[in-house]
C-alpha cells in the first residue's frame, strides 16, 4: 500500500526538504502539500490522505487549532507534528489531540525517516487486523506515551527505535537467515534501514551475519540470529 503524505509547512524551502525525505521512505507519495491552515482543509476536502506533516507557526492559525478540523474531515489521518515550537502548553495541547509523532526543528532526515516508517508500520499492522490484542496496544500507547514496556528494547541509541527494533527481532527469530534487503521488504522499510537495525543486534550479539556468495555478483551479508 502506498501511504498518501500531505505536507503543511509556511515555508515552501523546509517543504521541499521533507518532500526530498520522504523520497527515501519506499511506498510514499505527497499528496499535496500546503503553506496555511485554511489551504490545508481545503486540500484535504480533495484529497485522500493518510498523514499529514503538520507545522504548527502558520501565517493564519495555529496548527493545533486545526487538528480536530483534519479530523473530522479524515477521521483515520495520522498526524506528524513537525514545529521549531517547545512551548509546554502547546506540546501538550498537540499531545492531547492524538498525534502520532512531534518532531521538533530542525529535523534530521534520520528522525524524520524513523517517524515516517513507524507510522507506515503502525498503519499496516493495524490495516490486517479485525480486532487488536493487549500487546499491540501495549506496543502503541507505550511508544507513544514513552511509558515502560517490558516487551519492548529499552534503551536503544539514537536512530534505533525500539517498536521498529522488536519488529526486526521478531522477524530474525522466525527466519533461518535473512538479507538487510528481505528483512526491509517483512518490515516495509529501506534496505539501509533494516541493515542500520541488524547490525545494531549485531552490536548487541543478538545475531551475527555471514557473507553469501550467488552465482554472479558480490557477495551478500546474511544475518542469523545468535
Amino acid at each position: 500500500m502506498t501511504l498518501k503524505i500531505a505536507i503543511t509547512e509556511d515555508d515552501y524551502r523546509v517543504a521541499s526538504i521533507h518532500e526530498g525525505f520522504l523520497e527515501k521512505v519506499p511506498d510514499c507519495e505527497v499528496a499535496f502539500k500546503a503553506l496555511t491552515a485554511e489551504d490545508t482543509l481545503m486540500k484535504l476536502n480533495h484529497h485522500d490522505v493518510d498523514l499529514i506533516l503538520l507545522d504548527i507557526y502558520m501565517p493564519d492559525r495555529l496548527g493545533t487549532e486545526i487538528i480536530a478540523e483534519i479530523k473530522t474531515i479524515h477521521p483515520h489521518i495520522g498526524i506528524i507534528m513537525i514545529s521549531a515550537g517547545t512551548d509546554r502548553d502547546i506540546v501538550e495541547q498537540a499531545l492531547q489531540n492524538g498525534v502520532f509523532d512531534y518532531i521538533i526543528k530542525p529535523v534530521t532526515i534520520e528522525r524524520f525517516v524513523e517517524a515516517v516508517e513507524s507510522f507506515k508500520q503502525f498503519r499496516a499492522t493495524l490495516d490486517e487486523r479485525e480486532e487488536v490484542d493487549q500487546r499491540f496496544l501495549d506496543d502503541y500507547f507505550g511508544r507513544q506515551k514513552g511509558g515502560k514496556n517490558e516487551s519492548l528494547p529499552e534503551n536503544t541509541p539514537k536512530g534505533i527505535d525500539p517498536l521498529t527494533l522488536k519488529k526486526v527481532q521478531d522477524i530474525l527469530q522466525k527466519e533461518v537467515g535473512i538479507t538487510a534487503e528481505e528483512m526491509g521488504e517483512q518490515m516495509g522499510a529501506s534496505r539501509t534501514t533494516a541493515r542500520r537495525y541488524l547490525e545494531y543486534l549485531i552490536s548487541e550479539n543478538e545475531c551475527q551475519a555471514e557473507l553469501e556468495y550467488g552465482i554472479v555478483g558480490r557477495p551478500e551479508r546474511r544475518y542469523y540470529k545468535s
